[in-house]
C-alpha cells in the first residue's frame, strides 16, 4: 500500500465495485459503508473513496477520510480528520502492531498526528528508504485493522 495515492488500479476490481453500496457487498458489517470506502482506498481509488467517506458521520468515516488525506499526501487536512475521530476502538491494537513492526510513538499508546508526521518524511526521503518501508507496513497494518473493524459484524 504506498503512502501516495496511485491511479486507481485494477480495473478490474473498479468495475466489480461501481455502482455498489457497502450494503450489498458487506451486508452483515458493523460499519458497511465505511468498509467500502476503505476497499476504495485500498486501491488507491481516491474519488471514490472520498464520496464515501465524507458524507460518513461516524469515527469510522472520519478515520478513512483521515487516511486518504494522508496519501493524498496532504498531512494537515489529515490531521483534521484525525482530530475528527479521536480515541478509535483500533487504536491499542495498532499501537502493539505498529510496535512490533519497529515503530513506536506515543509512550505506547498510538498516535495518529506522529504517524502523520512519520509517513510525510518517510515520503520526501524516498521509496528506497527504510523508513518508507517502515511506514508502508504501519499502513497497511492500520489498513487492515479499520478495515477488519468496520467489515466484521457486531455482537
Amino acid at each position: 500500500m504506498p503512502l501516495v495515492c496511485e491511479p486507481c488500479a485494477p480495473e478490474r476490481a473498479k468495475l466489480a465495485m461501481a455502482g455498489k453500496n457497502g450494503g450489498e457487498l458487506f451486508p452483515a458489517a458493523f460499519a458497511p459503508e465505511a468498509a467500502l470506502s476503505g476497499l476504495w482506498l485500498y486501491f488507491s481509488c481516491f474519488d471514490e473513496c472520498h464520496g464515501i467517506c465524507q458524507d460518513l458521520p461516524t469515527a469510522e468515516g472520519s478515520y478513512w477520510h483521515a487516511i486518504l488525506h494522508r496519501r493524498e499526501p496532504d498531512a494537515g487536512n489529515a490531521s483534521y480528520w484525525f482530530h475528527r475521530v479521536g480515541r478509535h476502538a483500533i487504536y491499542p491494537d495498532l499501537a502493539r502492531r505498529a510496535g512490533e513492526l519497529g515503530f513506536a510513538a506515543g509512550g505506547g499508546a498510538w498516535d495518529p498526528f506522529a504517524f502523520v508526521t512519520f509517513c510525510e518524511n518517510a515520503r520526501l526521503r524516498g521509496e528506497e528508504t527504510p523508513e518508507h518501508q517502515k511506514a508502508r507496513a504501519v499502513q497497511l497494518a492500520e489498513w487492515q485493522l479499520l478495515f477488519d473493524y468496520c467489515a466484521r459484524p457486531r455482537g
